[in-house]
């Protein structure tokens, strides 16, 4: 895992196909990965030689470990702790987006239904977290 690439943590085949075309749309060539899975999330993040990812794109319902723990287990760890995660789910319930804050989402974004809309909110995102946003130093250079 490269240290400028972003994490996609999504269950959905046709939510990361749309992702992986709205980066392509709008010109961000950072790696996507993707992982399918909560526990696959956390395999990819705490593998012995990953290196933290520049970005977490992270769905709450997921198979195995939900999206509420991956995200308590990336702020525990110092490894990960500092990764801007941004919370993109369909959930619009008040309960995921107050708990997603609470436990150290950057980000709270409801999935666009519509293509358009979709692409759009993956433009902002991307501009704002990849171009303007001044991302933290690396967890190697980061006292725990």
């Amino acid at each position: 895992m490269k240290p400028s690439m972003i994490l996609l943590i999504e269950d959905n085949p046709d939510d990361v196909e749309l992702t992986r075309m709205a980066l392509a749309d709008n010109n961000i060539a950072n790696e996507l990965v993707v992982a399918t899975s909560g526990d696959a999330a956390l395999a990819i993040l705490f593998a012995d030689d990953a290196a933290a990812p520049l970005l977490i794109l992270l769905d709450l319902k997921l198979p195995r470990v939900n999206g509420v723990e991956v995200l308590r287990r990336i702020r525990e760890h110092p490894r990960t702790r500092l990764v801007p995660v941004i919370v993109l789910t369909s959930s619009d319930e008040q309960r995921d987006l107050i708990e997603s804050y609470s436990l150290g989402a950057n980000s709270y974004v409801r999935k666009p239904v519509d293509y358009t809309e979709f692409v759009t909110a993956v433009r902002q995102l991307g501009i704002y977290w990849l171009m303007v946003n001044i991302p933290p130093p690396s967890a190697a250079g980061v006292a725990a």
